[in-house]
């Protein structure tokens, strides 16, 4: 028997979605001099947070967001704004060059330590 077949025997065709997570980066970016309200929206407090720049990671699988934020710590004097294991998202603030610095060492450290697929550094 045919897969179509067996998907549509009852008339209803069903789509079975699986999330394989492959080692990468797919977004590093650098926002420099974001407007206030930005850090807001983010749930930052753009009085403590407001140094310059944003920084924005998205790690597959998403657990490595742990990893990325502890580098990014120990990287430079970049903050810490926020991280989620769960989405593999992780926000920085800074100066532009404290961003761009723990965003390179957290591409660097997982091309080269991790073998993973690193997207480029872009900023805006």
């Amino acid at each position: 028997m045919d897969l179509e077949k067996i998907l549509s025997s009852d008339n209803k065709t069903r789509i079975i979605q699986e999330l394989v997570p492959g080692k990468q980066i797919t977004l590093a970016h650098i926002i420099a001099n974001p407007d206030e309200i930005l850090y807001k929206k983010l749930g930052l407090d753009p009085a403590q947070e407001h140094k310059g720049a944003i920084g924005i990671l998205t790690v597959s699988p998403s657990e490595t967001a742990i990893i990325a934020a502890d580098i990014a710590i120990k990287a430079s004097g970049a903050t810490l704004g926020f991280v989620d294991r769960f989405s593999g998202t992780v926000i920085l603030t800074g100066t532009v060059s404290e961003v761009e610095e723990s965003l390179a060492a957290i591409t660097e450290y997982a091309r080269d330590r991790l073998g993973f697929a690193v997207c480029e550094l872009t900023k805006t």
